[in-house]
């Protein structure tokens, strides 16, 4: 089975990375965008995460797991079709990767932070996730 690599958006208000650290795995859920819930349908076990910090200052901060594929999202409506993941705490990055830091990188310029920046669940290819954990070594 091949790897897949996701960025996940969230304001530390409604879930922190430090309080992700704490409870070391989480329900991924809430998610209410079509594009991000087939997102999250399609992420499998396994599968990289990074975590986005969506407010200043924006940045990755941090890097996850899906540890359970989609399921129905336990806050969602009677007869509303959302689902949620469970992801788990792999590390924080050495440094965070701001929005600056990712804008600024040639290689980058066509993820979909940039291009889709309201999207709370998106898709990286190999290359992008490789290139953001290369500047979080910086």
């Amino acid at each position: 089975m091949t790897t897949q690599y996701w960025l996940v958006k969230q304001e530390p208000e409604a879930y922190a990375w430090s309080q992700f650290v704490k409870d070391r795995q989480t329900s991924w859920d809430g998610v209410r965008n079509y594009q991000a819930r087939n997102n999250l349908r399609a992420m499998k076990k396994g599968d990289a995460v990074l975590f986005y910090v969506s407010v200043e200052p924006r940045q990755v901060v941090g890097i996850a797991q899906v540890s359970r594929t989609a399921y129905p999202d336990p806050t969602a409506e009677a007869g509303e079709d959302w689902v949620s993941v469970q992801l788990k705490v792999v590390k924080a990055l050495a440094n965070p990767v701001t929005l600056t830091q990712i804008k600024a990188e040639p290689s980058l310029a066509n993820i979909s932070l940039i291009r889709q920046s309201r999207l709370s669940v998106m898709p990286l290819q190999s290359h992008e996730y490789e290139t953001i954990l290369r500047l979080a070594e910086r």
